[in-house]
């Protein structure tokens, strides 16, 4: 089972406040690796330390190391846009762009990088809305109806593909079900299934039953430290760590 990503003594700040403390796991390639804990443990933090969304924030900054591939992301001469076509991202909200058809959505990260060829950028955006599982409710509309005139499961998918559209490495995830109604929810979790065979999945989710059904491993934050990091059934059954099982039971949270 190779390794996808490796973190070493990961630190981080905004400002003053420090959010996460030496945090060091290694997430296998090809499989889903979940994040839980209680807000505000450091979870979504962690995972835009992965692709450097985190120093958006002009206050925030990173000590530590992360390898994405083999490749230092935090080292000199990383560029954070190329960075972030490798490590793509959905966010807790579906964000699609509400003046961009469905099309232009989903191709905008190609159009950015300079693909303009008609035939491959139709190509890549049937590929992409059919890998998010998508193609069959949208395509007889694709260039018709803005991504914000979808239902809310549907955006979220659509977010998905446009971020498989530039054809990433690593797919992050933060939250992507929490505002979607249990269908919805459930088309998701069958879209993680698919997509990790291609991709290396990373999912912050309070929902730890969706944890235990979508992910090989889990690592459990609390206070912006690693609690505990190894495989799903393990953690969920027989933690090591009192403050896990404590979380897992649903002792505070």
């Amino acid at each position: 089972m190779g390794v996808a990503i490796e973190v070493g003594q990961l630190s981080a700040w905004f400002g003053r406040t420090q959010a996460l403390f030496s945090i060091s796991l290694n997430a296998p390639a090809n499989h889903a690796t979940a994040i839980i804990g209680p807000s505000g443990c450091g979870k979504s933090t962690f995972i835009r330390c992965l692709n450097r969304m985190h120093e958006t924030n002009p206050e925030a900054r990173v000590d530590g190391h992360v390898l994405i591939g083999g490749q230092e992301i935090y080292g000199n001469g990383t560029n954070p846009v190329e960075l972030r076509r490798r490590v793509g991202m959905v966010f807790q909200k579906a964000n699609p762009f509400p003046t961009m058809s469905i099309y232009d959505n989903v191709a905008a990260g190609l159009k950015l990088n300079g693909v303009r060829n008609r035939r491959r950028l139709d190509e890549v955006v049937e590929h992409s809305l059919r890998s998010a599982a998508l193609w069959d409710e949208v395509k007889d509309f694709l260039k018709k109806k803005s991504g914000a005139s979808l239902s809310g499961g549907q955006q979220q998918r659509l977010c998905i593909a446009r971020a498989l559209a530039v054809e990433p490495e690593v797919l992050l995830m933060d939250e992507p079900a929490s505002a979607l109604d249990p269908i919805a929810t459930a088309k998701i979790e069958d879209l993680i299934f698919e997509l990790k065979q291609l991709y290396t999945v990373v999912i912050v989710t309070h929902n730890m039953q969706q944890a235990a059904r979508v992910a090989e491993f889990t690592a459990f934050f609390l206070m912006g430290r690693l609690i505990e990091f190894g495989p799903t059934q393990k953690i969920f059954t027989n933690p090591t760590d009192k403050q896990t099982e404590d979380y897992i039971t649903g002792r505070f949270g």
